[in-house]
C-alpha cells in the first residue's frame, strides 16, 4: 500500500497547493480520500483523472469536497473523449441528504457507507470513527490486510482516537493549532494532542496535516516530538509512505 499527500492545508489552499486529499494505491487500484479545493489539479501530478477508481469522503465541508464538482465534470469529459462509460463511485455518509445526493452526476455515483460497519473499496477495508467536529465527520482506519493507516479527518481531541489508532503503521492527524491553543470549538487538534494520540496508540509514523495558515509550521513538528518518540513528518504535496 502506498499513500501520497495531494493536499494538506486547512480551510483554503495556499498558492499552488490544495486542501485535504490523500491518494491510496494498491495493486493498480487508486483511491482518493477527501477531495478538497485544488485536489483535482494537484492529483494529476501523480495519476491521470481517468485512472482514479474510487473516492471516499470524511464529511462535507468545502475544504474536503470542493473539487467533487470539477471531478464530476472531468469524469464526464474523459468518458466522452475516450468513448467509455465508467461511473466513478464516491462514498460518503447520508447524514446530510442534500450533500450526499450531490455526489451522483452523469458519470459519478454516490454510495452511502455504514459508519458502524466496514467498507470494502477495491483492496482496502475501511472502518470508521465519528469525530468531534461542528458537522458530522468520520475518520477512517484503512487496511490492505497487512498494513494500517488511520486518518482522523477533522476532529478535536477525543480519547477514542487512542484505541482506534492502536499500532497503526501511519497516523494522519488534523493538526490545525499549536500547543497551548484551544482548537475544540473549531473542531480541530493541536500538535501536542496529535503527538499524544500517536504515542499512546503506539503508532509507527505520524503525519501532521490539515495545517494552519499562521505561525511557523516547523514548530508543530517540534511540539509533537516532545510527546511522541516515533517518526514525525509535516505533510507536504508528494510526501509518500509505503508499507
Amino acid at each position: 500500500m502506498k499513500v501520497t499527500v495531494v493536499g494538506y492545508w486547512g480551510a483554503y489552499p495556499a498558492a499552488g497547493s490544495a486542501t485535504s486529499g490523500y491518494l491510496f494505491e494498491k495493486d493498480g487500484f487508486r483511491m482518493l480520500v477527501d477531495c478538497g479545493s485544488g485536489v483535482l489539479s494537484r492529483v494529476q501530478q501523480f495519476i491521470k483523472v481517468s485512472e482514479l477508481d474510487a473516492v471516499v469522503l470524511s464529511h462535507y465541508h468545502h475544504d474536503h469536497i470542493a473539487d467533487i464538482g470539477p471531478l464530476q465534470y472531468a469524469s464526464l469529459v474523459q468518458n466522452n473523449l475516450n468513448d467509455t462509460d465508467y461511473v466513478l463511485p464516491i462514498y460518503g455518509h447520508k447524514e446530510d441528504q442534500d450533500k450526499f445526493a450531490a455526489l451522483t452526476h452523469n458519470f459519478t455515483k454516490g454510495h452511502a457507507y455504514d459508519p458502524a460497519g466496514t467498507l470494502q473499496v477495491g483492496p482496502f477495508t475501511i472502518e470508521f470513527q465519528k469525530t468531534k467536529h461542528p458537522v458530522v465527520c468520520y475518520g477512517m482506519r484503512i487496511t490492505d490486510g497487512d498494513k494500517s493507516v488511520v486518518y482522523t479527518a477533522d476532529t478535536s481531541y477525543i480519547e477514542d482516537w487512542i484505541p482506534f489508532a492502536q499500532e497503526a503503521d501511519l497516523l494522519i492527524t488534523d493538526t490545525n493549532f499549536y500547543k497551548g491553543m484551544d482548537g475544540a470549538k473549531a473542531g480541530h487538534m493541536t500538535s501536542e494532542e496529535a503527538g499524544t494520540i500517536a504515542q499512546e496508540a503506539g503508532v509507527e509514523t505520524l503525519w501532521l496535516s490539515h495545517l494552519p495558515h499562521f505561525g511557523q509550521l516547523t514548530r508543530l513538528r517540534q511540539e509533537a516530538e516532545d510527546v511522541f518518540s516515533g517518526t514525525i513528518q509535516l505533510a507536504e504535496e508528494g510526501l509518500s509512505w509505503s508499507g
